[in-house]
């Protein structure tokens, strides 16, 4: 039973469950500033939603590309972040791809009960955004195995791109607001996903996977990093003007995370360098996070 309870905090890679309906509650909260309606139970609701919807994904993740996983040639580096006892399940053979598959319907359908919940036209938004998001995930696991240019991770990240997006259209309407806070986090997703494709750039190649690191090597990919963190503070200024003071000050701090990883990275131009900023970014994220939803209310 031990063994299978690890298992699953694995696949769910659970020790970040904070993460996920904190950034999705962020876009809820700045809504609240536009519109109106806060509510404790509008707040619960939310975190349920961005919990359950981001865990379907990363059970998503897992199953699609379990037979690739089963080439990798080491599993000291992210895997081990990622995954709280350090092993994928599903070709470990601690989970079943039935069950995964069982286990994603039902987060799916959860999150779709929630999602429902939500007044018209809310649910609408935020079920489109749903689906899309699962369908750029798998688009994003098969494209990257067959690629010259690297369409998968310019497409693909606009999945995680629009979760707080979602957060936002759950109490909120189609606007400015959630357009620039898109056009912010967008870049940052690419980039996050930069460091994430370095650090594993080893069972990439052994999968053959055509991701950015495979196809520029190193130092391309620390370029790519470089160049989306650099868009991602231009935009920052835009989206900057619809914030409050406090959030302004989060972006400032995370802001200068990403420099620091950045500087990092270039001088490394390693799956190493990329590994010891990794946190950097995370809480970069949590910072933006929590910025905006203390911003929001007070």
């Amino acid at each position: 039973m031990m063994e299978s309870i690890k298992a699953y905090v694995d696949l769910t890679r659970l020790h970040f469950f904070f993460a996920w309906p904190t950034l999705f509650c962020s876009g809820l909260f700045l809504s609240f500033g536009a519109y109106g309606g806060f509510s404790w139970m509008a707040v619960l609701r939310a975190a349920a939603i961005g919990f359950l919807g981001f865990e379907a994904g990363l059970v998503l993740n897992g199953y699609v590309d379990q037979e690739l996983d089963r080439r990798d040639v080491e599993s000291d580096k992210l895997t081990k972040y990622w995954r709280l006892f350090k092993k994928r399940p599903i070709p470990a053979g601690l989970i079943s791809s039935r069950s995964a598959l069982a286990l994603f319907l039902l987060l799916v359908a959860s999150t779709s009960v929630l999602i429902l919940t939500l007044p018209y036209p809310h649910s609408v938004y935020v079920l489109a955004i749903m689906v899309y998001c699962y369908c750029a995930e798998y688009f994003y696991q098969l494209k990257k195995r067959d690629q010259a240019f690297p369409v998968a991770q310019l497409l693909g990240r606009t999945d995680f791109s629009l979760f707080p997006v979602a957060g936002y259209l759950s109490n909120g309407s189609p606007d400015m607001t959630a357009l620039l806070y898109f056009v912010f986090f967008y870049p940052f997703a690419e980039a996050h996903l930069g460091v994430n494709d370095m650090i594993d750039i080893a069972n990439d190649q052994a999968r053959g996977m055509k991701t950015v690191s495979v196809l520029y090597g190193m130092r391309g990919k620390a370029y790519w990093v470089l160049f989306f963190t650099v868009v991602h503070y231009v935009s920052a200024t835009f989206f900057a003007k619809v914030l409050a003071p406090v959030s302004m000050i989060g972006i400032a701090v995370g802001s200068l995370l990403l420099a620091i990883a950045n500087h990092v990275i270039l001088k490394g131009k390693s799956a190493q360098a990329a590994l010891k900023v990794l946190p950097l970014f995370h809480i970069t994220m949590l910072v933006y996070s929590a910025s905006i939803i203390l911003g929001s209310v007070i």
